[in-house]
């Protein structure tokens, strides 16, 4: 049982239920660290798709992805892409980057970090590749369309 299929459960129980304690929630979330530690002992690389769409999030996303990479061991336990579309893809333009961002960026990408753009707000943006910061990949059908696609390949989802 995956983290995915626990929290389900959980959520299954919560809406079916009278409400679930506080210590119930957290035998539940164990059970999860669990599962993902039996996955990472298998061998299994973990797989997380970021969504990130605010401007003003940026940089918090970014410190998640970093935090998230120290907490799984580094990039050889975690594949994680980043799905840029919407206001956020303003702060990947490479013209226009904050330094902090640029350097962020590069630091991530140089642990495994995968970046897609939304094919959508490029145009909306009239904006290419290259004027994007170095690494990103066009998310061709959308960047929900992407989310969805890493989703059906068993990436967990996260928005922050």
């Amino acid at each position: 049982m995956d983290r995915r299929d626990i929290v389900t459960a959980a959520i299954g129980l919560a809406c079916a239920t009278p409400p679930i304690s506080a210590i119930a929630l957290q035998r539940v979330a164990a059970e999860a660290d669990r599962a993902a530690a039996a996955k990472a002992a298998a061998g299994e690389r973990a797989k997380v798709a970021y969504h990130l769409s605010e401007f003003d999030r940026v940089v918090f996303v970014l410190g998640n992805i970093h935090n998230h990479y120290a907490g799984m061991g580094g990039g050889d336990h975690v594949t994680i892409e980043l799905v840029v579309h919407g206001p956020a893809l303003k702060a990947f333009h490479r013209a226009t980057a904050a330094p902090d961002v640029a350097k962020r960026i590069e630091e991530l990408r140089s642990l495994g970090l995968q970046l897609a753009a939304c094919i959508n707000t490029m145009r909306a943006e009239e904006v290419t590749l290259s004027d994007l910061l170095p690494g990103f990949a066009m998310a061709d059908k959308g960047g929900v369309v992407r989310l969805a696609q890493l989703q059906a390949q068993g990436y967990a989802y996260l928005r922050p």
